[in-house]
């Protein structure tokens, strides 16, 4: 994995592909989604299947003071210099890919590593979701999104909500034409600070 520029220092999208298949439907809605960004907002797009990174090991509690390193390092840079970080994974099992999932259990190892900042880098930032699926009502994907959204909560970041479409043969995604309409507009959404539902009940309450 190499690290390409950021072109503009105050937004870079962070693309991070967790699919099992490549040139997919979450990617192909991502890629039409991404194309309508702005020429100087800068975008890397990382493919978590062609990287060397084995599966998460918590050492919270262990002695040593591990380090990130290799594909990891470079996968932790680039997540912590992106304004916004956008998950794309199918909908498998009505919630996110294996492979994404351990993106984001990796998530709690840079949290823990000595002198880390990760929760302070990610704070301010945007959290945001591509998904497709072969049902064609998309509520099936609602524990996909509440587990990116409580994610976005516990980090505070923003989160702008999951592009959602219907797509299981290759590009079937395409004939989706309410999710490709979406797309156009979807990285223009407001982007609200993620909260959990017990903040969300205490502030309706105060």
């Amino acid at each position: 994995m190499t690290l390409d520029p950021v072109h503009n220092p105050d937004r870079s999208f962070l693309f991070v592909l967790g699919s099992s298949r490549a040139d997919g439907n979450s990617e192909m809605l991502a890629r039409a989604a991404a194309a309508h960004l702005p020429a100087d907002v800068g975008q890397r797009w990382v493919d978590l299947n062609r990287l060397e990174l084995p599966d998460f090991q918590d050492g919270r509690h262990e002695s040593g003071d591990r380090q990130a390193a290799g594909d990891e390092e470079l996968l932790r840079r680039a997540t912590m210099e992106a304004t916004d970080i956008v998950i794309v994974s199918p909908l498998y099992w009505y919630s996110l890919s294996a492979q994404t999932k351990r993106y984001l259990d990796y998530w709690s190892g840079w949290l823990n590593l000595p002198g880390s900042d990760f929760k302070e880098r990610m704070a301010g930032g945007t959290l945001w979701g591509v998904t497709a699926m072969a049902d064609d009502d998309h509520v099936v994907a609602d524990g996909l999104v509440t587990g990116l959204s409580h994610s976005a909560a516990y980090l505070r970041m923003r989160f702008g909500g999951v592009l959602t479409g219907t797509g299981s043969r290759p590009g079937r995604v395409r004939a989706d034409e309410r999710a490709m309409s979406r797309a156009r507009t979807f990285f223009q959404g407001e982007t609200p600070l993620a909260r959990f539902p017990y903040e969300q009940e205490a502030g309706a309450l105060a």
